[in-house]
Formats: structure tokens, C-alpha cells, sequence
């Protein structure tokens, strides 16, 4: 089977695509062929390597994908052959830890994979494969920082850093389900109108509204009720800036750094909650699927970009200039 490989963290150039032997199916285990793979940024910080966090090398990398299942152990039900499937990334390590696919241990960026059935989500026959790649990593942290630990409730402000990315995307369609009031954040003229269409209220381009807190209080006279920083870097304390007392603000990374200054007289002075999420759960990716089905959530896809092509998929990413997911075929 082809798979991409890292060998070595660098650049693009580092990912390399391989033959390797197809997986061997286990006694409790099934086969999927993968369909399809999401690209997050995630996989950016395992290319390059990751502070306080090794990556055993060679890994293959890649968290999100779907696909059908071809082959079962004989332990497992026939009934699994054929179903399309989504799998979830988190993986239980020999520590006991819970780790990633594609960080912690081999992912899902090859051909085929070998994995425990309990890990996978069966998708509707009508489910497109590209769309359900989109879910786990990026909408699952959108939902649990939401919903599992933000509890936004109908009619909140909140603020959306990062909105042209899956999980700014993925935030946006969340808090639209509760009828909350969206001002999404985006660096991209060219990306305004199309999260207004997404269904954000309102729009504020910080590169052209560096102040952006100022905006926001203008906006909404004493801040927002929930702010979604993943960005880190120089916008903490201008998110800081835009909360009203007792205020939360959810992270669930740092794309722009992750040690910015900080202001705590913020964090006392309005009893603001930070909220950190990490990872998702299996039900959580059974909800999204739910609500895609349901045509309450649409992934938006900004590309669909063959196998072979792995290394320009990264280049976009790192870029920023994109809306949504990238997406791998298979």
C-alpha cells in the first residue's frame, strides 16, 4: 500500500511517500480501506516537531479519515464488511494515556489501516467521505470546547478567532445551533462574505482592525459572554480585552504560539473562567455525524487534493490561505 512517511522533522520535503506492506487484520480487529483524510494543523506541529511532546520517528502521519471496511478478524462480526466508517483518532497508548493517530502512534495518511471496531463510527450510506474526514480533530475540539465544557447558551455573544479555519468553521455552525449572536474573526477580506454565509453575524477583519477588542466592546457595550481563542500569540490579551464579567474564554491550542504575554488583571478584576479542551469523544463524533445528517452542520471543504500531493496540502495550510478543511484522497 502508499503511505506517507516522516522520517525526520522539516519542511515539506520531509513527507515522503512509500510502499509498505498492507496492514495485517488482528483476531479483534477490522480493516479499513482508507477514502479520504483531513489535513489540521495538528499535522503541521508533528512534521516540524513539537516542543515538550517527542514524536517517535518514522511515524505515519494523519488524524481524521473515513473509509469502508474490507477485511474483519475472525473474532468480529461480518456485518462490519462493507460499512463506510469514520475512525476516531484517539487511541489508548501502553501507558494508559489517550493518545492521537498520527501523533502518538502510526495515522491514518496510507492506504489501508488495521483497527479495534470499537473505535469506529458507522456513517449513513448517503454520507460523503470528504465531508465526514472533516470531524473528528477539528469539529470534535469545536464541539467539546462548546458545548462539553463552554455550555454556550441560546442567545450569547461570542467571539470566533480563527473562524476561516475547520475548527473556526466548526465553531461558528455550533454556536449558530444554539442561535447565539457570531462575530467571527478572519485575517482575509476574501473570507468575510463567506462567513457571513456561514452564518456568523458579523465580521471583523483583523488586519485591518489590529485593535480588535476595541471593536468588539463597541459592538456589544461589555464584552462577549464566550470568546474561542486557539490562536494564542499577540491576540490573548486583546481577547482578554473583549470579555464581559464572568466571561469564559475556550482554547483548545495555540496555531500563532503558545507562551504570549498576558494581562491576569483581566482575569480577577472580571472573574473571567478559561476553559481549556483537548481531544473529543466518541460521542461527540457520533453528535456531529448526527447533525450533518440532519443538515444542521455542513463541513466546508476548501479543497480535495490527491495523495501524491501531500506536500502542497501542508503548504496550504501553512500559508492560511484557505476556508475550511483540506482534504487527501485516496
Amino acid at each position: 500500500m502508499k503511505a506517507v512517511v516522516l522520517e525526520k522533522h522539516g519542511d515539506v520535503n520531509s513527507l515522503l511517500i512509500k510502499n509498505l506492506p498492507d496492514p495485517i487484520c488482528k483476531d479483534n480487529e477490522v480493516v479499513v480501506e482508507i477514502k479520504a483524510c483531513s489535513i489540521n494543523h495538528l499535522d503541521i506541529f508533528v512534521r516540524k516537531g513539537m516542543p515538550g511532546h517527542p514524536i517517535k520517528l518514522p511515524i505515519i502521519p494523519g488524524g481524521d479519515a473515513s473509509g469502508k471496511v474490507i477485511e474483519v478478524g475472525k473474532n468480529v462480526s461480518s456485518e462490519w464488511i462493507g460499512e463506510k466508517v469514520l475512525i476516531d483518532p484517539n487511541v489508548e497508548l501502553p501507558n494508559g494515556r489517550i493518545g492521537i493517530m498520527g501523533e502518538d502512534t502510526d495515522g491514518v495518511l496510507c492506504e489501508k489501516i488495521s483497527v479495534d471496531p470499537s473505535r469506529l463510527v458507522k456513517l449513513h450510506e448517503n454520507m460523503d467521505y470528504y465531508k465526514a474526514a472533516c470531524l473528528p480533530i477539528a469539529y470534535g475540539a469545536a464541539w467539546r470546547m462548546l458545548i462539553t465544557n463552554g455550555r454556550i447558551k441560546p442567545g450569547e455573544q461570542i467571539l470566533v478567532l480563527g473562524a476561516s479555519g475547520g475548527v473556526g468553521n466548526a465553531c461558528v455552525q455550533i454556536a449558530r445551533m444554539f442561535d447565539c449572536f457570531v462575530i467571527a474573526g478572519t485575517s482575509s477580506s476574501v473570507k468575510e462574505q463567506k462567513l457571513i454565509e456561514l452564518g456568523a453575524d458579523v465580521v471583523i477583519n483583523y488586519s485591518t482592525e489590529p485593535d480588535f477588542h476595541r471593536t468588539v466592546r463597541a459592538m456589544t457595550g461589555d464584552g462577549v459572554d464566550v470568546a474561542v481563542n486557539y490562536t494564542g500569540g499577540d491576540s490573548w490579551v486583546k481577547t482578554l480585552k473583549c470579555m464581559k464579567t464572568n466571561g469564559r474564554i475556550l482554547t483548545c491550542g495555540a496555531t500563532a504560539g503558545f507562551d504570549p504575554k498576558t494581562d491576569i488583571r483581566f482575569i480577577w478584576r472580571k472573574e473571567l473562567q478559561i476553559l481549556g479542551s483537548n481531544s473529543w469523544t466518541k460521542d461527540d463524533i457520533e453528535s456531529l455525524v448526527n447533525a450533518v445528517n440532519n443538515g444542521i452542520i455542513n463541513p466546508i471543504i476548501h479543497e480535495i487534493i490527491p495523495l501524491k500531493d501531500i506536500s502542497r496540502a501542508h503548504q496550504i495550510i501553512e500559508s492560511r490561505n484557505f476556508f475550511g478543511k483540506i482534504v487527501i484522497s485516496f
